[in-house]
């Protein structure tokens, strides 16, 4: 049997993302501050303000319902109103990456049938060059910054269109990370984002209110940024401090300067947090809670930010198909290397899938259970994939369930374990070897910064073996005995057929923009 929340059949909004977040602000939230951006504050009653003037002028260039616009733009107010604008206006936002190349945005656009651009200089000028070579006209790219961006756009008062939304219109394409594949166009619905930002909101519960100060520094254009960042701290009323451009001691002083409570990192910013001398330089004693997400967040780690900075940690687990927050933890009612059990409305198995049949894994008496593949149900699973009716066959099993591709165990009180992505599986003579389960082994080496193990094909023989790329910590250098000693600390601690077997040192592990080791990279080192 699948395991269900512990809230199931609430409630969920039968209406659009503009109308949840700013249908109804209350007369004590119309002059408090919604985003702090550099300096620069906007009310909500501002932000609701600039996102009806930005979908009239939409409207008055020509953008209609159904149509797809992109928007390529960093963490900023424009961003909030640029986005809301477009979702305002009955249409479509496809958000790009703002490290995209002009080949990225080019593909991207032409993939999601984008037939307007939103972008910004401020990120360089790949946006408007990739929208120039996908055939955008010059009037259809729209610059949000310089003299005839964002401020004279909404000055030209155009009224908002009235348009009738439905619940099940697409709202939204994010594409998947593509760490493990070809980026894909994920149709998320009004529904979806509007279930995800009520469910996310209720597992944090008193942890994010509207009196609970928040850094927002993970990037918007991603979906763990865009829902459980923007969109859920829009939703509790709380204020959130956001950078353009992520610093660490920018991240510290905001923290400190503003009392913040509540923050969101990835794992990069979590290992900053237990590990970097900066942070002894910085008052974060307001800081309760610590949420981290889009990657997975090892036990030792999760411990060594808690003691250091005398916060919480929580971990949050989802997917762009799942909009895309599927559970959160906070607090130590589960352990904290779980990502603990799922949020409302929703349900989760764990599938044998070396098994044709698909048999479900059980919850044991004791312990862990056997691994298997991580599959979701509830009203956050996006609509499928766009224009690939392969990949939707492939992710989409039926009966609602989404496929996560995660490799996952469970516990005797059914919290879930993240084990690995399945397509990074390391193969050694047979064995399943999880690159991140030997990750967390070396961030314990005391030499060792950062880390990232990938399989990789040995000459003499052809056999796939464990291969660990670190960056080192200040102090030590390269050499031929510190990759022996590293194998050797490894290989004390793990099975003999799970153990590292090259070592090679890097200045920095390459990830995404959210964190997620870039596998296919170190490979091809």
């Amino acid at each position: 049997m699948p395991i269900s929340a512990q809230i199931m059949n609430h409630p969920m909004p039968e209406c659009s993302v503009f109308d949840l977040i700013f249908g109804e602000i209350d007369e004590r939230h119309r002059d408090k501050v919604a985003i702090a951006d550099s300096g620069a504050e906007v009310t909500f009653a501002e932000l609701k303000a600039d996102v009806e003037a930005f979908a009239g002028a939409l409207a008055a260039r020509g953008v209609r319902p159904g149509d797809v616009v992109a928007l390529h733009c960093p963490n900023s107010t424009t961003f909030a109103v640029a986005f809301h604008g477009v979702l305002r206006a009955g249409a479509i936002c496809t958000t790009v990456a703002s490290m995209a190349t002009t080949e990225d945005v080019e593909k991207q656009l032409r993939v999601a049938g984008a037939t307007t651009m939103l972008t910004t200089s401020a990120i360089g000028w790949a946006g408007t060059i990739g929208a120039e070579n996908a055939g955008l006209p010059a009037e259809r790219i729209i610059g949000l910054t310089g003299v005839h961006g964002m401020g004279e756009i909404l000055a030209e008062g155009h009224p908002a269109p009235e348009v009738d939304i439905d619940p099940d219109a697409v709202a939204v394409i994010p594409f998947s990370s593509g760490t493990t594949g070809v980026p894909k166009g994920v149709q998320l619905t009004h529904r979806n984002l509007t279930s995800n930002i009520v469910q996310a909101s209720m597992a944090a519960g008193d942890a994010l209110t509207e009196e609970t100060p928040t850094v927002t520094v993970l990037p918007f254009f991603h979906i763990y940024g865009l829902t459980a960042l923007l969109n859920m701290c829009l939703y509790k009323r709380a204020t959130q401090y956001t950078m353009g451009q992520f610093d660490f001691g920018s991240f510290l002083g905001i923290i400190a300067d503003y009392k913040v409570r509540f923050a969101f990192v990835a794992p990069p910013i979590a290992v900053a947090l237990a590990k970097h001398p900066a942070v002894d330089q910085f008052d974060l004693s307001s800081l309760e809670v610590v949420l981290s997400g889009a990657a997975p967040l090892q036990n030792d780690l999760a411990k060594a930010v808690e003691e250091r900075v005398g916060c919480t940690m929580a971990q949050g687990f989802g997917m762009t198909e799942s909009s895309p927050v599927t559970h959160l933890r906070i607090g130590h009612d589960a352990p904290l290397d779980s990502i603990g059990r799922a949020v409302a409305n929703t349900e989760y198995k764990i599938v044998d899938v070396a098994d044709e049949a698909l048999p479900e894994i059980g919850v044991p008496d004791s312990g862990h259970s056997a691994p298997g593949e991580l599959w979701i149900r509830g009203p956050q699973v996006m609509a499928g994939y766009l224009n690939n009716e392969e990949a939707n066959r492939a992710t989409l099993p039926g009966d609602g369930w989404l496929r996560t591709g995660d490799m996952a165990e469970l516990d005797a009180e059914g919290n879930v374990y993240i084990v690995d992505r399945f397509k990074e599986l390391i193969k050694y003579k047979g064995y399943q070897v999880p690159p991140a389960e030997l990750e967390d082994v070396l961030l314990r080496h005391p030499a060792v910064a950062d880390a990232g193990c990938v399989g990789v094909i040995r000459e003499h023989d052809g056999e796939e073996i464990p291969k660990a790329y670190v960056a080192l910590k200040e102090g030590h250098e390269p050499s031929d005995r510190l990759a022996e000693e590293i194998m050797d600390f490894v290989e004390d601690r793990v099975a003999p057929y799970k153990k590292v077997r090259a070592v090679g040192f890097l200045e920095e592990i390459p990830k995404s923009a959210t964190g997620k080791i870039l596998r296919r990279e170190l490979k091809n080192l």
